[in-house]
């Protein structure tokens, strides 16, 4: 089984990076394309055409834990998951500050895209994935971990961010400046890792780096990942 991830530039005008492995392919897009609930519907087309597929799942995240198994595009589920063993089909998620996570099953045909801000965290979401691509059949898994705001940059209120650290103690931080934080990535790495999962991570900080959409930002764009078995 083959794995690689290249940075795309403009590839297709949408992808910043783009990725495969065995067949699965997947791609992080960037600010060039807004995937947010007002521009969605022109967008996915876009997405579609540029990732070569006919058509993408969504879902209305609302950041828990759900998970959805979908065969086709439509439905729009209340998730944070999206999980499919349906080649062809292309999973999406959004997000501008969370983080993505796409997962492949590549000897299993199988591959999820994850939501995890920091109520799925402390939720489970990414878990909550990982268990359902296994009880579908999925033996060896990667991960790959797009791009979120950093824990240098993602400021809490004191509570709040200790009770981050006490769900996922990986996840405890401290900003620049020495004020309460938490750091998403390493608590999403933390349980991905704990389940035997391989992770590939795209350490690109959104807030930083304005490539990307950021809420913290004050954006209302969405960019995502998206995901596909061939």
């Amino acid at each position: 089984m083959t794995s690689s991830l290249e940075p795309a530039g403009s590839l297709a005008g949408v992808f910043f990076w783009r990725g495969t492995s065995g067949p699965i392919e997947l791609g992080f897009t960037d600010r060039s394309l807004d995937l947010s609930t007002a521009a969605i519907d022109g967008s996915r087309d876009q997405l579609a055409r540029a990732a070569g597929v006919e058509t993408v799942a969504t879902m209305h995240q609302v950041h828990g834990a759900d998970v959805a198994w979908v065969d086709a595009a439509g439905g729009h589920p209340d998730a944070d998951a999206l999980v499919t063993g349906t080649p062809g089909l292309g999973l999406l998620v959004r997000v501008a500050d969370c983080v993505p996570i796409v997962l492949a099953a590549p000897d299993d045909g199988l591959v999820g895209v994850v939501h995890s801000g920091r109520n799925g965290l402390v939720a489970g979401v990414v878990p909550a994935a990982v268990d359902a691509l296994r009880s579908r059949g999925a033996t060896s898994l990667e991960a790959w971990v797009g791009p979120h705001i950093c824990g240098l940059c993602y400021e809490l209120p004191a509570e709040m961010a200790e009770d981050v650290a006490d769900h996922m103690p990986e996840a405890r931080s401290t900003t620049r400046q020495g004020t309460p934080a938490a750091d998403l990535g390493a608590g999403v790495q933390s349980q991905l890792e704990q389940r035997d999962v391989v992770v590939h991570r795209v350490d690109v900080c959104t807030l930083e780096d304005e490539r990307f959409f950021s809420h913290r930002r004050g954006d209302t764009g969405r960019f995502g990942a998206v995901a596909v078995i061939r």
